[in-house]
């Protein structure tokens, strides 16, 4: 089993002190037009104690990408300046700070962007009050690889110490290997190897941007192993893109789970969870970060298991000491009680607030 404690070398040079990392996660604390806010430079900063990482959650690499209010951009030099204060109060806890980037996809609205969302076909989510969205031409995928990679420089410029790519959660790259959302017959679509096309040249466009700079600078993957749909991603599908991304020049996979344990949605895997199948055909080419229903060191124990590191999500809203209890550097107890029950013991802004309450009720 991995020592909770030992430092992790990522491929960049980028070195963890740890292998307990701050997952992503969403707490509308933007302003309108997703620069930092002061109260967002607080919330990271408090957690980023005792942890290898911090990885924000999602900013948007161009307008139309906006998920929601209260979101991170880096769409435009402009957020660099409040960014790079960011990273600087990341850095202050001990961690390393890594910024997650995305673009929405037809998981957002008109109201939120002013315009039809866009995807990699005109297919609404199965999700209620999904919108139709418009299908993307070829020059505008271009556009948007050429959006990563330039967001890729700004998080460089404002200090961070690598990117998180989202291609999980339902999120723009995830709707391109879907095959529910991708129906394309052209270069970015159409077979199981060309729905790979656009998050593997994604990946190429932000390597090309890590290249130019002389300091250690990583890059990581989110993936989400399947989908409910029908049509939708199978962890067959999964399995044979990670065999694609091992060949990239990534410094980790992060694998989008709603609990560590979860089993796949094919009858061929069913004797271990997905973690621990990913974990195997990764076979040692990267690190694997897990995540998913950790709330107790004997969760960070059992997950590590099957991964190089752990992520630590809602106990980490809740309990922004847990990782200095897990290590031991503090003796206090985690926090126990049901997420529910315990967000509304923490002074929050009330934003953050009513969307986890919303969410997690």
């Amino acid at each position: 089993m991995m020592n909770l404690n030992q430092p992790l070398v990522l491929r960049s040079g980028v070195t963890l002190k740890n292998r307990l990392i701050m997952a992503p996660m969403t707490v509308v604390l933007s302003f309108h037009d997703g620069i930092v806010t002061q109260e967002e430079i607080q919330h990271y900063g408090m957690r980023s104690k005792g942890l290898g990482a911090v990885i924000t959650g999602t900013a948007n690499v161009t307008d139309n990408g906006k998920g929601w209010p209260g979101e991170l951009t880096i769409a435009t030099d402009d957020a660099i300046a409040r960014l790079t204060e960011l990273s600087a109060a990341i850095h202050a806890g001990g961690s390393k700070a890594i910024l997650q980037i995305f673009h929405a996809g037809r998981m957002t609205s008109e109201k939120t962007i002013g315009e039809q969302p866009v995807s990699a076909s005109s297919v609404a989510a199965e999700v209620p009050g999904s919108e139709i969205p418009r299908e993307l031409s070829e020059n505008e995928i271009e556009a948007l690889i050429e959006a990563f990679g330039q967001a890729t420089r700004r998080a460089i410029a404002a200090g961070f110490d690598g990117v998180e790519i989202h291609g999980a959660n339902m999120y723009l790259l995830h709707q391109f290997f879907s095959p529910h959302s991708n129906r394309r017959t052209d270069h970015w679509g159409g077979s199981l190897e060309k729905r790979m096309n656009f998050p593997l040249a994604v990946i190429d466009r932000v390597a090309q941007e890590v290249a130019k700079t002389s300091r250690p600078f990583a890059i990581g993957y989110r993936l989400s192993p399947v989908e409910a749909t029908v049509p939708g991603i199978r962890f067959e599908d999964t399995l044979a893109f990670v065999e694609q991304v091992k060949t990239k020049p990534l410094d980790y996979l992060h694998i989008s789970l709603k609990h560590f344990t979860r089993r796949a949605n094919s009858q061929a895997y069913q004797e271990k969870s997905e973690l621990a199948y990913i974990h195997e055909a990764v076979a040692g080419v990267m690190p694997v970060i897990g995540v998913g229903g950790v709330r107790t060191k004997e969760d960070v124990e059992a997950l590590l298991e099957n991964a190089d590191a752990a992520a630590i999500a809602q106990q980490l809203l809740v309990d922004p000491e847990f990782p200095l209890k897990v290590t031991g550097e503090i003796t206090d107890d985690p926090v126990s009680k049901p997420f529910g029950e315990a967000i509304k013991d923490l002074p929050m802004p009330h934003p953050m607030f009513k969307y986890l309450e919303k969410r997690y009720k």
